[in-house]
């Protein structure tokens, strides 16, 4: 590799900022495949190397340059913005009820709490099992999942800290609150399925990184049975052996502890196969598996009900999910009787079965099903027998508006009760209780905090044809004395386009503080449903995946020339926002497309999609994305990945302003990605530093997923502040 001179450095304009740091450019091309694949800012993968950490520290300068002379005033203003912020998440939260028993379980944030807390409710009495907080002051350890026994006397649960989630299993007991097991390392993404009486449980553990090449220590996953209070090394490995490196394992056992059920899906590929053994034959540590879904292209998830049949939810046959039912003992799928068809529209989310009267009853007495249609969640009600709905306004539970519902929660010893969380766009998530013997609906337990008061908001249900014809939906969510009497804007505002378009995630309504700041500030938020997610079933994620990525890219484009079209925006006053796979989506966006906006907020981001197997989980999405290492699939790759396709533009280009955010604990998606793009549109952008600055803001101790709330809410308050000097929320001197 030889090094080619930098691009020379530009200097800033009315605003005094530093010129973007300089960048050495390799020059290194390499034949894939047949194709000429250059990247010239290889160097910048090693974030160890010298020359890495002189660039990121220039980076940061030049961000805190830009803060130092950017930041808005007014109701954008640092303090009016982080204490607005504070008030709309102040509600807190509070989970749904896991009943153990007498005993209920459930996770809660007050206000001004800096994590989540698990509580045991035990009658009028409550407690404090985990708090974070507690477990390190720094605010750092974040709890990843809990699991309590199926009596409720334990409690596992795991925790990571620094953002690596890498996560690490205890146990402590629930009356004393001493930790009486772990730690057990390697239980990231690990499910925990109790044995009745709580002496053991099945759970996933990868192999011990001794027995694995360096490069693949992060997978090779197992289901492992352990018994409480013994050295995890003596634990027996139960399932999972032959299967592919990358493969996740679910892993239950059903109530009465005769059935284990273990599904497995290989990195993030949209199928999922199911086993199950009947651990009364077979003993617990050499479990005899019947197949029960096995090499069929779907996704199914399976349990054992009350009344001892198999229940199915599954995409197979049915692109928008049905219910199954069969015998356990003869699992396969040819036994499968259908319960609930496919809706013609609307996918099916979850199922509950109430009891009869009270608790023990064993035949079910009406089926609940959650289904989202067009992104809009709904119930119905149904005969848990025959599967037919219910007549008249006995067959829907009433919902308080157009919101989501997320999980429908029985206790497992039966009942005629079923909880779940509720929220919208204006509503923070709040517990419902249906009562199956009244039809009644009434709100369980609401956040703990303080509501904030809102500013009257109109939500509009915007509809448009993609590039291929495809009708694509998007949530509008304005002030309402924005818009006029049939709902149309006033005039064109600053507007932000938020998505995300992959992994069959579905954005629906819900609370968030986010866009209730930036609305109440007189911007525009939109939520865009794109192809890739799974808002109208497996058919649509599909449609936005490996060959059909760029489905999701001219679906993105599609609804931002709408909202230019119909008044709301202009290019000049529109933000694109994404992270994750949505950091894809806004850098295929700024790449594809930089007339159509102003600015682009591009977080913990994949970029490099030629190289993008190699680094954090990044092997484990190629049924996503495809295989560069295949001719065929590394030219779609190509086709849109943003690195190069800003690398191969004919000449220098109006980029809008980019903020890219990452975090240096991310262990899913490396920051590599940001450092390269970022420096690739420095070197390329035909726009001065202060006219269109491209910008790096870098955070240490946090990664992927979970943050103490402090720190949410400051890079929040950087990401609107960013914005809104981009898109002109506010004027004035700066």
């Amino acid at each position: 590799m030889t090094p080619t001179p930098s691009v020379p450095p530009r200097a800033a304009a009315s605003l005094d900022l530093p010129p973007y740091p300089s960048a050495r450019r390799l020059d290194l091309v390499e034949d894939l495949h047949g194709h000429r694949v250059a990247d010239p800012y290889r160097w910048l993968e090693d974030a160890s190397s010298p020359e890495t950490s002189t660039w990121s520290h220039a980076q940061d300068e030049l961000w805190a340059a830009y803060r130092a002379h950017c930041v808005p005033t007014g109701s954008m203003s640092q303090a009016t913005i982080t204490a607005r912020l504070r008030a709309l998440l102040g509600a807190g939260f509070v989970s749904a009820p896991a009943w153990r028993g007498n005993r209920q379980f459930v996770s809660r944030r007050s206000g001004a709490q800096e994590h989540a807390v698990v509580v045991v409710v035990d009658g009028a009495s409550e407690r404090v099992l985990i708090d974070p907080v507690l477990l390190d002051p720094t605010g750092t350890t974040t709890l990843d999942a809990w699991h309590p026994s199926k009596e409720g006397a334990l409690l596992a649960y795991q925790v990571s800290s620094g953002g690596t989630e890498e996560s690490v299993l205890h146990v402590l007991d629930v009356t004393t609150g001493h930790v009486v097991d772990g730690p057990i390392d390697r239980a990231r993404y690990s499910p925990v399925a109790w044995v009745p009486g709580g002496e053991s449980f099945y759970y996933v553990r990868r192999l011990a990184p001794e027995l694995l090449p360096p490069d693949e220590q992060q997978y090779h996953r197992r289901v492992w049975l352990h018994r409480v209070g013994t050295d995890p090394a003596l634990d027996v490995e139960v399932f999972g052996a032959g299967l592919e490196l990358t493969t996740y394992f679910g892993v239950s056992v059903s109530r009465d502890g005769r059935w284990l059920i273990v599904s497995a899906s290989a990195g993030t590929a949209p199928r999922t196969d199911v086993w199950i053994a009947d651990l009364a034959a077979a003993g617990g540590a050499a479990p005899t598996f019947v197949p029960v879904a096995v090499g069929v292209d779907a996704q199914t998830a399976a349990w054992v009900g009350r009344d001892g049949r198999l229940y199915l939810h599954t995409n197979l046959d049915a692109p928008r999910g049905r219910l199954a039912v069969t015998d356990p003992s003869d699992p396969g799928v040819a036994h499968w009787q259908e319960l609930l068809t496919q809706d013609a529209e609307a996918v099916l989310e979850d199922v509950a079965f109430t009891d009869a009267g009270g608790a023990g009853g064993a035949e079910p007495e009406l089926l609940l099903a959650s289904w989202r249609r067009h992104a809009v969640s709904e119930i119905t009600v149904h005969d848990p027998r025959t599967g037919a709905r219910l007549d008249g306004a006995a067959g829907t539970v009433d919902l308080p508006s157009l919101g989501s519902v997320s999980g429908l929660v029985t206790r497992p010893d039966g009942g005629r009760d079923v909880w779940f969380s509720y929220s919208d766009h204006t509503t923070a998530s709040t517990v419902h209780r249906f009562d199956a013997m009244t039809h009644e609906v009434h709100v369980w337990a609401e956040p703990p905090g303080a509501l904030a008061d809102l500013p009257e908001v109109r939500v509009h249900r915007l509809e448009t044809a993609s590039a291929d014809g495809t009708i694509v939906r998007a949530f509008v969510i304005a002030r309402a004395d924005a818009l006029d009497a049939d709902g149309h804007p006033l005039r064109p505002v600053a507007t932000i386009l938020y998505g995300y378009g992959g992994f069959q995630i579905s954005l629906e309504p819900g609370y968030s503080a986010t866009t209730l700041a930036w609305v109440e500030a007189g911007g525009v938020y939109v939520v865009a449903n794109l192809r890739g997610g799974g808002e109208e079933g497996e058919d649509w994620h599909r449609a936005g995946m490996r060959a059909r990525k760029q489905n999701v890219f001219d679906d993105f484009h599609a609804i931002a020339e709408r909202l230019v079209a119909d008044g709301w925006t202009t290019p000049g006053q529109l933000a694109c926002w994404g992270g994750s796979n949505g950091g894809l989506l806004v850098g295929a966006a700024v790449t594809q497309r930089p007339d159509l906006f102003a600015a682009a907020v591009c977080s913990a981001p994949l970029l490099d999609m030629v190289r993008y197997q190699l680094f954090g989980l990044g092997v484990t999405w190629s049924e996503e994305y495809g295989d560069a290492e295949t001719p065929h699939e590394l030219a779609w790759l190509l086709g849109y990945s943003p690195y190069h396709v800003a690398l191969a533009a004919p000449g220098p280009t109006a980029y809008p302003a980019m903020l890219f955010t990452v975090f240096e604990g991310d262990t899913r998606v490396d920051p590599l990605h940001a450092r390269k793009l970022a420096s690739a549109l420095q070197a390329a952008t035909s726009l001065e530093v202060d006219a269109a600055p491209i910008l790096v803001r870098r955070e240490t101790g946090v990664g992927h997923g979970g943050r103490a709330l402090s720190r949410t809410i400051a890079l929040t308050v950087e990401q609107l502040q960013f914005v809104a000097d981009r898109t002109g929320l506010t004027g004035g001197a700066r």
